[in-house]
């Protein structure tokens, strides 16, 4: 089953909209709304088909929170009503959806309904298997039949999705394109300096385009699209301008292919919020399957069965912080694909984003083309290897990862782990990593340490009657730096000259400030427990030292 706002999300805002929310319910399947009815059965999106007035409305919500359904769509002037919506947040039933202007409900079902049969059973709709992408290739053939030529359909990124089994007209670039399921980058300058992208994104209007360079055919583009949105384009190889009534039955057949590209991205969209749905609760609960390992043939839908281990929880960040959270997804899911990890273990997480990878001996497993011999796709070593790479023009990507986990049950400790090492490197108080941007656990125990030791201090509660409190008042009525001068002198205990040099004074000055310091607030430094229980209070008060970091965090002033 789907969350409703997933379900939504997924179709894109030209088809619905989520007026109210309602938690998490699910969804497994979609009814129409009939008069008298019991409003749907639990789990179901009831489609107000026939409610006209706000007062059916209100009886239907009632119905169906009755009845335990997941959600209502109606038409958007009855979902817009301020007593229905009124009416929907104060019953916390079914989440409210209304359907958006010009959409017809039978494109709505349809699309509904193979998103559906998708997320239950996600191998369906493969290639050569009936569904969308076995419909396009029809579509194409169609398309060459009516136009006389043949016909290759895209999406928006030029990417090729079908095309006709017609090949009598041909040129180098679809030659290229069909065989690389792609269009070759030379081929797209050409068109892109031609105005036809510009052109295509704009208006619905069909684009012809002359014979260019390197034995390029004139070509016939029309393009798909749907409530507005460019969703791709039928190409087809021409030899001289095409009768206007061809071109309209061509565009009849674009307004079905708008369709199957819709149900193909919402699809795509189920399937990685489904996929990213498992792998939270994997990591809060630790609810997974290891192949080979117990549970692991009765997995449920929603136990996913996780590569080979040891994992690791591994924390991403990137420049932009937790602020967009779905950007940082997208970039972070287009930088694993492109290092050839096709079905990235991604989740966003309590704000943050959270990738699982692999960590097993080395040469374990087949390597990725262009990474180390022994980084297969997926592995922490794989990561470390993409982060080096993509850190040479996006400094601010990095990766904080927890200890392994063994066992599925390990993984929230690892998830743990790794939220505290990222809360630390966004505060500066843990750098990036050296160049390559991975930080692992196990490199920075010791800062770990200190700051849940920092943390456990509590200087709000008062500083227990230790010297430090009258050395605090002193600096801020005389403008001194004894605790910055203690801090040091602790951290490099025995070594005046280190300690000078991370204040920037000279040895005289250090050993003057530590007399004066004495004088305000006597000191006994002997006791090694004395030492460190001060160390901890004045890290809790801020005064921390220095670490190597190429961005500068972390590091102590200059004193005068």
């Amino acid at each position: 089953m789907i969350a409703v706002t997933d379900l939504v999300d997924s179709l894109g805002s030209g088809f619905l909209r989520t007026v109210v929310a309602a938690g998490n319910a699910q969804v497994h399947d979609v009814s129409l709304a009939e008069p008298g009815d019991a409003g749907g059965r639990p789990g179901e999106l009831v489609l107000g088909v026939g409610v006209t007035e706000a007062a059916d409305a209100l009886a239907l919500l009632e119905r169906a929170a009755a009845a335990q359904a997941a959600g209502v769509v109606l038409k958007g002037s009855v979902a817009g009503d301020t007593k229905v919506a009124r009416a929907a947040r104060r019953a916390a039933g079914p989440a409210l959806v209304e359907l958006r202007p010009h959409t017809s409900w039978a494109h709505v079902v349809w699309l509904l309904r193979g998103v559906l049969d998708h997320a239950s059973a996600p191998g369906a709709g493969a290639f050569g298997a009936s569904g969308p992408h076995h419909d396009l290739f029809a579509l194409a053939d169609k398309a060459a039949e009516i136009i006389d030529a043949p016909v290759t359909v895209e999406d928006a990124q030029s990417r090729v999705l079908a095309y006709s089994a017609r090949q009598d007209t041909t040129d180098p670039a679809r030659v290229s394109t069909i065989v690389g399921r792609r269009v070759p980058p030379e081929t797209l300058t050409h068109f892109r300096a031609s105005g036809v992208f510009r052109r295509l994104a704009r208006s619905a209007d069909p684009v012809w385009t002359p014979a260019g360079p390197d034995g390029t055919l004139p070509r016939l583009i029309v393009p798909v699209r749907a409530g507005g949105e460019w969703l791709g384009s039928i190409w087809a190889v021409v030899k001289s301008p095409v009768a206007p009534e061809r071109i309209r039955e061509l565009t009849d057949v674009a307004s079905v292919i708008a369709l199957h590209l819709l149900r193909l991205r919402a699809e795509a969209g189920i399937a990685r919020r489904v996929s990213a749905g498992q792998l939270r609760a994997a990591l809060r609960e630790g609810t997974a399957s290891a192949p080979g390992g117990p549970g692991a043939e009765t997995a449920s839908d929603a136990e996913p069965v996780l590569p080979a281990g040891p994992w690791r929880v591994v924390a991403l960040g990137s420049p932009e912080g937790t602020g967009d959270i779905r950007r940082q997804l997208d970039l972070w899911e287009s930088v694993a694909r492109r290092f050839g990890w096709h079905q990235p273990l991604l989740a966003d997480l309590d704000g943050r984003l959270f990738a699982l990878v692999t960590d097993r001996p080395r040469g374990s497993r087949r390597a990725v083309p262009g990474t180390p011999a022994d980084a297969e796709a997926g592995s922490l070593r794989w990561l470390r290897h993409v982060l080096a790479e993509v850190r040479t023009h996006d400094p601010g990507l990095y990766a904080a990862a927890g200890c392994p986990a063994r066992s599925p049950d390990r993984l929230p400790r690892s998830l743990a782990e790794a939220v505290e090492l990222h809360r630390l490197i966004a505060t500066g108080r843990l750098p990036r990593g050296t160049g390559a941007g991975t930080v692992l656990m196990e490199d920075a125990w010791d800062t770990v340490v200190v700051e849940r030791a920092r943390a456990a201090v509590g200087i709000d509660a008062g500083l227990l009657g230790g010297p430090l409190a009258v050395l605090r008042g002193h600096d801020e009525e005389h403008g001194t730096p004894y605790l910055a001068t203690l801090a040091a002198w602790l951290d490099h205990f025995g070594d005046p000259q280190s300690a000078a040099r991370v204040l920037r004074v000279h040895t005289n000055t250090l050993r003057y400030r530590l007399r004066k310091l004495e004088e305000v607030a006597p000191v006994d430094v002997s006791s090694p427990r004395t030492r460190l229980a001060l160390r901890l209070q004045l890290a809790a008060m801020d005064q921390m030292p220095p670490h190597d970091d190429d961005t500068g965090a972390g590091r102590t002033p200059p004193v005068r």
